[in-house]
């Protein structure tokens, strides 16, 4: 009886279905007359109930594959694992351009010089087949210990063509994590610059499982010898590549199931976690986000953005599907600028914290021009703000006069902006769309995701959350009855995001207690953030489950571990710190012990007449501040773990002014309101600094 009921359900609902247009940015679903029985049609989204034979209709799929989650791109069903996905390229796009660079190898910078799909396929051949010379496994653990350069691809392309794992490093987590994720992970070859090779050989004795270490970039003739050390070979990448062209080897094609690498995230507390993403999740998300991109071989993408970091890694997959060329920066963010004048990407993405940078520099550059200049902007952009609203093509005029000027910023030609790893303020991302009049889309994803959860569809004019869901996967929203969160809530459902799908991590490596902490026994990721779904299918993010936050650079911050070593400074009787996704600093409200002040007071010789006048002043803060960073630096604190900016005040948090609960922890929902304007004027301090730097 229950199948009965399922293929009746499953009938009616497919019955909304229309064939798949070319117009992608539309909704494959059109209206019945059971509509209101069997689905439950949201425009970009499509509701279905959890399980077809009874349960909740809460579970949120794309409406351009409601029945079905994306695992491969149709058009390209041979494509099950990355190295299908460059075999592919390669075949369609062999003499087409592919990995660009201006950096020298003697460290001069000129223009662009660029390797084709096919040169690129050589080379990962030749660094494939030269692990396999030196004895490295089938299956091992390659580290990638460099910022983006082309090498980086082609080790990437190496691994996944011999069927080994990529484990990405990166200095941010400090050497010590690196020893760890190295260790963890078993990785039995490093790939390094010279400058992370002195890194590595301080504890290389501490790493048991390394064979071998290749050094990529530099003159090999100026290169200092590299010599063997605790039975590690150090060699140059350009004597791996001849070796290996000597050796050539049949490539070792991994299985879809197969691991493709292991991502570690920063985490909140303790060491790092490994984030076991295979083959199949990574094309699957890849697959889903691409059936609405329009992307091919006369595009031109800038890379800057950490390869370490899963946003990047997974452009990089989505690139090659399309052919595009990859412009890579030469290290230097400051530097940036000049790298886009001279590259002129047609694609660019990015983080709303350089597009915060570039709202900021385009304001205070139309407000010191003043006059005409200004009043010829604020008009231009009033005008193609009201043209958008309204649905209708703003004149080519202001686009002429003012628009073009800023779009050189990013070189002139940028067709399609993206923005990822931490919400984007509605207010710049109207300001992008308007003054580079280009598609810009905000997604939402997480490294355990392979990426991509959900992102704004094509067309979507809507601005202030994060779209649709990713066609690999699918979406509900559960309850949270303690932050008053339910999927019944009007006229809004919201509740903690849980996804599941082809996308969705095989789990935490070596970690099982943690991957069952995360992921239930049906398969639902649960990420810990609060979401609520907007008309239109489309998901905002309004909150975390937990205590724990992300900086607009998207580092993870655990504020209870960091107000724990704060409270050993002798200043701090209570410490509440505070920091979100539109901010890259944290910042802190201080309640003082009464009788250090004073005598830190005394032995300045400052004069006051009560405390209250103390707390405010200036060199207290700077006092209380100081002393701060040196207990974090003792406690080894990470760099964007360090407050920026005290407010010292008098009144202790207690239960009666609902600051703490009864077991004397800081309700911070309740502390972030009490203390809007201290922490409104804490950043607006930290801008104007910022600013005259």
């Amino acid at each position: 009886m229950d199948t009965v009921v399922a293929e009746r359900r499953l009938r009616a609902i497919s019955r909304h279905l229309f064939p798949l247009s070319d117009d992608l940015a539309s909704s494959q679903l059109g209206t019945n007359p059971t509509a209101g029985e069997f689905a439950n049609v949201q425009g970009y989204s499509v509701v279905l109930p959890e399980k077809l034979h009874t349960g909740k209709w809460n579970v949120y799929r794309s409406a351009r594959s409601p029945l079905k989650l994306i695992d491969r791109n149709p058009k390209l069903p041979e494509v099950g694992t990355l190295h299908d996905n460059f075999v592919s390229a390669v075949e369609r796009f062999r003499d087409h351009r592919y990995l660009g660079t201006r950096v020298r190898p003697d460290g001069t910078v000129g223009e662009y010089k660029w390797m084709t799909y096919g040169e690129v396929s050589t080379s990962r051949s030749a660094i494939g087949s030269g692990l396999i010379y030196h004895g490295i496994p089938q299956g091992s653990s390659i580290g990638l210990y460099f910022i983006n350069r082309p090498e980086w691809m082609i080790v990437d392309h190496a691994c996944a063509a011999y069927s080994y794992i990529s484990v990405p490093l990166y200095d941010t987590l400090g050497p010590d994590a690196v020893e760890f994720i190295v260790n963890h992970a078993s990785v039995q070859a490093i790939f390094c610059v010279p400058q992370t090779l002195s890194i590595l050989l301080s504890f290389v004795s501490k790493l048991p499982s390394v064979r071998l270490i290749v050094v990529v970039g530099g003159v090999d003739e100026s290169m200092p010898p590299l010599q063997s050390t605790n039975g590690i070979e150090v060699i140059a990448f350009s004597k791996l590549q001849s070796e290996g062209q000597k050796a050539l080897q049949p490539f070792r094609p991994p299985k879809p199931q197969d691991i493709a690498t292991i991502c570690y995230t920063s985490g909140t507390t303790g060491t790092p976690k490994g984030v076991v993403l295979t083959h199949s999740s990574l094309i699957a998300n890849v697959a889903g986000s691409s059936l609405s991109i329009d992307f091919g071989p006369s595009d031109v993408y800038v890379s800057y953005l950490p390869l370490a970091h899963i946003y990047e890694r997974v452009n990089q997959i989505g690139l090659v599907h399309h052919g595009v060329a990859v412009g890579f920066y030469q290290g230097d963010n400051l530097k940036l600028i000049d790298d886009l004048a001279v590259l002129r990407p047609t694609l660019f993405a990015s983080v709303p914290r350089l597009y915060n940078r570039i709202y900021a520099g385009i304001i205070n550059a139309v407000k010191e021009s003043g006059g005409m200049k200004e009043r010829l902007f604020n008009a231009a952009y009033n005008s193609k703000r009201k043209a958008l609203l309204n649905g209708k093509s703003p004149s080519p005029i202001w686009d002429r006069l003012v628009f073009n000027k800023i779009k050189e910023k990013l070189g002139g030609r940028v067709r399609f902006m993206s923005s990822g790893a931490s919400p984007l303020s509605p207010d710049v991302m109207e300001f992008l769309r308007i003054c580079f009049g280009c598609e810009i889309l905000e997604g939402y994803g997480m490294t355990e995701t392979s990426c991509v959860i959900s992102v704004m569809d094509i067309g979507d004019k809507l601005i202030g959350h994060v779209g649709s869901p990713n066609p690999s996967i699918e979406i509900k929203l559960v309850d949270v009855p303690e932050m008053n969160y339910t999927s019944d809530d009007v006229p809004h459902p919201r509740g903690e995001i849980c996804v599941r799908g082809h996308s969705v991590f095989r789990g935490y490596y070596k970690d099982e207690v943690q991957t069952r902490e995360v992921i239930d026994e049906d398969g639902w990721l649960h990420t810990g953030d609060i979401g609520l779904w907007l008309p239109g299918g489309r998901l905002k993010i309004i909150d975390r489950k937990k205590n724990i936050f992300k900086l607009a650079q998207g580092e993870y911050i655990a504020p209870e571990k960091i107000e724990n070593v704060y409270a050993k400074c002798k200043f701090v009787a209570q410490c509440f710190v505070y920091g979100d996704s539109f901010n890259s600093a944290l910042v802190a409200v201080v309640c003082v012990e009464p009788d250090v002040l004073r005598s830190w007071a005394a032995s300045q010789g400052i004069k006051y007449d009560d405390l209250g006048q103390l707390v405010k002043d200036p060199r207290a803060c700077a006092a209380v501040l100081a002393e701060m960073d040196e207990v974090g630096k003792e406690a080894q604190l990470r760099g964007f773990e360090f407050v920026k900016a005290v407010t010292l005040v008098l009144e202790p948090f207690t239960l009666e002014n609902g600051l703490l609960t009864p077991t004397f922890k800081i309700k911070r929902p309740q502390a972030k309101a009490y203390f809007a304007k201290e922490i409104a004027d804490m950043y607006a301090q930290l801008s104007s600094s910022s600013e005259a730097i």
